[in-house]
């Protein structure tokens, strides 16, 4: 029962910090990712499709992102999405390619980003501490119903709160990683 209630708070914690490994790969450093625009919705024939899905992304150099349509029908609807985001960049587009240069980031943009890299660290460290609270709730009701001991519960909690720790380091080694990212020149 209670590797069952850290199995699933194990679970859980991990996806949280899969989320969080996602959004910040998609955040703006200093220099072009194709994770800045590989996932962005573009209307595809009426539908709304991955940009991965219907163009071959690349960077060439560091602050350019080159894309490449396998539908040249497409690169109008491509270029009306990347307008549309909020990354920041004009597409140029020569007929077939679109080409995204990214400009350098001010000072004042860079601290900007660690101000939301911070909130969004904080945002997945409140949500690990739920997923405990919730697990050490689950221990609580277990030893009520008497389907574990006092023991059990403290050693269960002391595991539970072990597993939290090292998830919310976790988050700060990753947040650490991508300050110093955004703030390389």
């Amino acid at each position: 029962m209670i590797e069952d209630i850290l199995d699933e708070a194990s679970d859980k914690m991990k996806s949280t910090l899969a989320v969080f490994r996602d959004e910040l790969s998609r955040m703006r450093s200093g220099r072009a990712s194709v994770a800045l625009v590989d996932r962005m919705m573009v209307d595809y024939y009426g539908q709304g499709t991955e940009l991965r899905q219907i163009a071959n992304i690349s960077t060439p150099e560091a602050m350019l992102i080159l894309i490449r349509p396998y539908d040249k029908a497409a690169v109008q609807n491509i270029e009306k999405a990347i307008q549309k985001s909020d990354i920041g960049v004009n597409p140029n587009v020569d007929g077939e390619n679109i080409r995204l240069n990214m400009p350098a980031l001010t000072r004042e943009r860079r601290q900007e980003l660690v101000k939301f890299l911070n909130r969004r660290m904080e945002d997945t460290r409140v949500a690990i501490r739920n997923i405990r609270r919730s697990a050490n709730s689950d221990l609580k009701d277990f030893e009520k119903e008497k389907l574990i001991s006092e023991d059990d519960c403290k050693r269960g909690e002391d595991e539970v709160q072990k597993l939290t720790d090292k998830y919310i380091a976790q988050v700060g080694e990753l947040g650490a990683e991508k300050e110093r990212d955004i703030m390389e020149v």
